[in-house]
């Protein structure tokens, strides 16, 4: 089964048992030193151990005065590095995974605060548009010893053992901001023409095999695309064009192989892709570089399947098969596939969770979290399942993620959960989150889900609410409470009860279906706004109201950027500083939060998307009735996806 992701593959002189590349992604699991921690090996351990071919490695700083992208990251800038490199090393070995360290300065892309609140570095004084640090250009001389950086850690890695190295010449970092012209306005010897761009990589690269040899194998991820036109900038930045230049020049410079991707801070959802982005949305970039050079692409575009990563090694798209997240979500994607497991795959759902924890305003910073596996990054904390259940019964009550991640685990540990859904389907909140346009991907934590429950032969009793008394039947050990939440529907707003007014739960749900209508959505945040796209999508002429200064208030700014992108094409409105005070016959009435003016607007419906509290249905007499209670996901607190699967997990894992 997939004989094409499965066979082996060559990287210069670095042969790998397959064709699946964990790509670069930070995880800031590391010691503040820059020094290599337990948690960081065992991170990429799970992700060996797991069957990934080649794993290449965090940005690892070349330099530590301004090369830092966080306070957590692996270094590469001095020997005293070099005995964690090895440790690193060793352990991937064993399990016949090869390891990459990708070298990186931040340049323009850098903290201030984490760097010495220092000015940051880059080709030309240009501030970057999404950080805004302020940046000063380098001295010629500066940029030479920048070069020596780069290639002295090359060395170390070497030194350690390491099987390669890649120099992050991608995502709008310092290599990558000296080949753009859109932030490189020098007019010494490396900036200006295209080989002025070129030179401060070409020396990198020449250094490196100056002092490694050729036979130590070296890799260049590019932003073959900077896709400054999603911004409006279409003449700014590198195009796809330049990276056929850049990777030609590369082949003919010897490196071993291009590792492809796109875009830059300012362009940052087309380098890590919300959910609305589909799987090989942008396979033609890689399948355009291996047209134009002989040596091995690496190649990323959302994927997520094993089917799609061998296809696009078939059809001779790409070499190798890389991402990053898909690893995050499931360290065994590659051997559930090479075992023919690829149902029990945890597909990644783009939901953007890992780069909302890595882009912390916190200077400190946490490390990585996925927001569907809860042991990534938590290795060392979460990899013993004790067996130690002895077939006692854990009643769950709701078999939305929370419900099903725990009964899951407590399945694993040999507890016998059962689990208790008052409607006819798995899911819970999930089934409404999948109906908007375009995420299509929560579904597949759903069938995630099903699997396991399927394989692990947990008891699911749908269209069930249980009494007291079924759950005494049961004896249960514990009872986890998983009943999710209701939507808030604030009684002191007069009118929140006429037959107009409807919830975001009865549109997602299908229960109300609206075409034609001039609709009212109170609230803006990712539920009102997906809902009202797909309220627009079906043929409605909508406006959404906000009390906060802004729309999306709390929301991660990738994924505001993304859905704001696609509910302005549908001609939405937007109206911030909106408080919803009475609600009657049709007509909303709003006071406007800056002047306290009264203002109305006339709607067919108004559809309210104000949060949701706990369903605590039951609890009290739950509480009353058994020992153990263990209250999760929205019926705790309601939240994103993260919380419902960590209450879930930790609870079914500490039982």
């Amino acid at each position: 089964m997939f004989d094409n992701l499965f066979s082996k593959g060559k990287i210069g002189s670095m042969e790998t048992e397959n064709r699946i590349v964990m790509t670069p992604m930070g995880i800031h699991l590391g010691n503040e030193d820059g020094s290599m921690s337990d948690e960081t090996v065992a991170f990429y351990a799970a992700r060996a151990k797991g069957g990934v071919g080649v794993i290449f490695t965090e940005v690892t700083m070349v330099e530590e005065s301004r090369g830092r992208g966080n306070c957590k990251q692996m270094s590469a800038a001095h020997d005293k590095h070099i005995p964690g490199l090895k440790k690193l090393a060793d352990e991937i070995h064993k399990y016949k995974s090869k390891i990459v360290i990708q070298l990186y300065h931040p340049g323009r892309q850098g903290i201030s605060a984490v760097n010495g609140n220092l000015p940051m570095l880059a080709p030309s004084a240009i501030e970057c548009q999404c950080v805004h640090q302020e940046t000063v250009a380098m001295t010629t001389e500066e940029v030479e010893e920048m070069v020596e950086n780069f290639v002295s850690a090359a060395v170390r890695v070497q030194k350690a053992g390491i099987d390669g190295v890649e120099v992050h010449g991608a995502h709008g970092y310092l290599v990558n901001q000296f080949l753009s012209p859109h932030t490189n306005h020098r007019t010494d010897k490396y900036g200006g023409s295209f080989e002025n761009r070129l030179r401060f990589l070409d020396e990198i690269i020449i250094g490196i095999r100056e002092r490694c040899g050729k036979d130590f194998p070296l890799i260049v991820r590019l932003s073959v695309d900077e896709f400054y036109e999603k911004i409006g900038l279409p003449e700014e930045g590198l195009h796809l064009e330049d990276g056929v230049k850049i990777a030609q020049h590369l082949e003919k410079l010897g490196v071993d192989a291009i590792d492809v991707s796109s875009g830059t801070y300012e362009t940052m959802n087309t380098a890590w892709e919300p959910t609305s982005f589909e799987q090989g949305w942008k396979i033609y970039l890689p399948e355009t570089i291996k047209k134009a050079v002989n040596i091995p692409v690496i190649g990323v575009s959302v994927i997520r399947e094993p089917e799609y990563a061998d296809r696009i090694i078939a059809e001779e798209k790409v070499d190798f098969a890389g991402s990053a997240r898909q690893h995050l979500s499931d360290s065994e994607w590659s051997i559930k596939a090479k075992e023919g497991r690829a149902d029990e795959c945890r597909k990644c759902i783009s939901c953007l969770h890992c780069m909302e924890t890595l882009m912390s305003s916190d200077i400190t910073q946490s490390p990585c979290q996925c927001g569907i596996n809860i042991q990534s990054g938590r290795e060392l904390d979460y990899s013993n399942f004790k067996e130690d259940g002895n077939g006692r019964v854990v009643a769950i009550i709701g078999a939305g993620p929370s419900g099903l991640e725990a009964a899951r685990v407590l399945a694993m540990r040999k507890f016998k959960p059962v689990v208790f859904e008052k409607s006819d389907k798995i899911g819970g909140q999930l089934e409404f989150a999948n109906k908007p346009p375009k995420k299509e991907k929560i579904t597949w934590l759903i069938d995630y889900l099903r699997v396991q429950a399927e394989k692990l032969g947990i008891e699911i009793r749908l269209n069930t609410t249980p009494t007291i008394a079924d759950l005494k039947k049961l004896n249960p050990y514990a009872v986890f409470v998983a009943q999710g939440s209701n939507p808030i529907m604030p009684k002191s707003i007069s009118g929140i009860d006429g037959k107009e007014v409807l919830s975001t739960v009865d549109i997602l749900s299908g229960k109300v279906k609206l075409k034609g209508k001039k609709i009212g959505v109170v609230g803006s945040g990712m539920t009102g706004l997906e809902t009202s796209e797909l309220l627009a999508e079906m043929g409605n002429e909508v406006t959404v109201f906000e009390m906060a200064d802004n729309i999306g208030p709390g929301l991660f700014f990738q994924n505001l950027i993304d859905i704001m992108g696609r509910v302005s094409q549908y001609g939405v409105k937007l109206y911030p500083k909106h408080k919803l005070v009475k609600i009657e016959h049709g007509k909303a009435t709003f006071e406007l939060m800056e002047s306290n003016e009264i203002k109305d607007y006339s709607f067919d419906n108004i559809v309210v998307s104000l949060g949701t509290r706990p369903n605590d249905e039951l609890l009290e007499d739950i509480n009353a009735n058994f020992g153990i209670v263990k209250i999760l996901g929205d019926a705790c607190k309601p939240g994103k996806i993260r919380n419902a699967m960590e209450t879930g997990f930790v609870n079914a894992y500490n039982l």
